[in-house]
């Protein structure tokens, strides 16, 4: 019989990789079958090619530089999915595949792979098709209407943060057009309540950076309420801000990063010539974060403490 050393703590645990990113796919469902029923095939094809284009460009990288093939672990279809959820269900099909390249390529596997990359994948890849085609992304022409509303065929139209017309339901429900996933504020609650009842993610992250950002929004004058609806703000602070990687370790450490976030939203939304802000604001927290884990060690059990005048020890 063999025996095992190793230091405390001793834990027990069934959870890995595999099962946490399992996890994350099963709280992306309601968000993901809401934007295809507002907006129809086309979101879903969008989804489709962005899953897919992530676990080939993964597996492709793997078996070209001859690494052991991870793509079982589920990472590259969540990166695949949230990109694909980050886009509008109008964007042409290289869009998703331009966007896997860099999230799964340059930005995770040139990094290290998973768990080495210092900023989200998903994020930096919507930043590049953001910088690179602004007007398929985010123009007057980007963003289609529910199909559940406008009929079969889209209508495309400006976002609420862009001067569109919604009552609160319509921003809480996802009757508005935006990104395929951000829309339905409902179905984002409902993969929140999910990741923190399995204790994917602590409450940390997204409260604060929600309440820094609404706390900010009605310091400078805006409707608090509509700000939160309006946006990927919520989606970014459920699904994106908490990705282990890219946020802080220690519980202090994830306040700081959040409030950062929050902060920057608010300041980006209003002063800035972007309407919205989510993606940058969290793609700055992330190269923060190596930064805040430097100065919020955690104080090892049994260490001496600092003497206040020299010979103290020798005392």
């Amino acid at each position: 019989m063999k025996l095992y050393l190793s230091t405390a703590p001793h834990i027990r645990s069934g959870a890995n990789t595999q099962v946490l990113m399992r996890d994350v796919l099963i709280a992306l469902l309601p968000t993901t079958a809401a934007g295809i029923y507002y907006f129809g095939l086309s979101a879903a094809m969008v989804i489709a090619v962005s899953i897919l284009s992530c676990v080939l460009f993964e597996y492709l990288w793997q078996r070209i530089t001859k690494q052991p093939i991870r793509i079982y672990d589920l990472s590259a279809a969540v990166t695949g999915l949230i990109l694909g959820l980050n886009l509008p269900s109008t964007a042409a099909w290289w869009m998703p595949v331009v966007g896997a390249l860099f999230a799964i390529v340059i930005t995770k596997q040139l990094f290290g792979g998973i768990g080495d990359n210092f900023l989200n994948p998903a994020l930096l890849a919507r930043a590049v098709l953001l910088a690179s085609w602004p007007a398929r992304m985010t123009g007057a022409t980007a963003y289609a209407l529910p199909t559940c509303w406008s009929g079969a065929d889209a209508v495309t139209s400006a976002t609420p943060l862009a001067g569109y017309e919604a009552n609160t339901m319509d921003l809480f429900l996802g009757n508005i057009p935006g990104s395929i996933g951000e829309v339905c504020k409902a179905a984002i609650l409902l993969g929140l309540i999910y990741l923190l009842v399995r204790r994917v993610i602590s409450w940390r992250i997204p409260v604060t950076f929600l309440a820094v950002f609404a706390a900010l929004s009605a310091l400078v004058g805006q409707n608090v309420l509509n700000e939160l609806l309006m946006g990927g703000v919520l989606f970014g602070a459920v699904f994106m801000a908490t990705d282990y990687t890219t946020s802080p370790m220690n519980p202090r450490g994830q306040f700081i990063y959040a409030a950062l976030c929050g902060v920057l939203v608010c300041v980006i939304r209003n002063f800035g010539a972007y309407p919205e802000g989510v993606t940058y604001a969290i793609l700055i927290g992330n190269i923060v974060t190596p930064l805040i884990d430097k100065y919020d060690k955690p104080r090892l059990y049994g260490r001496l403490k600092k003497q206040k005048k020299e010979g103290t020890a020798n005392a």
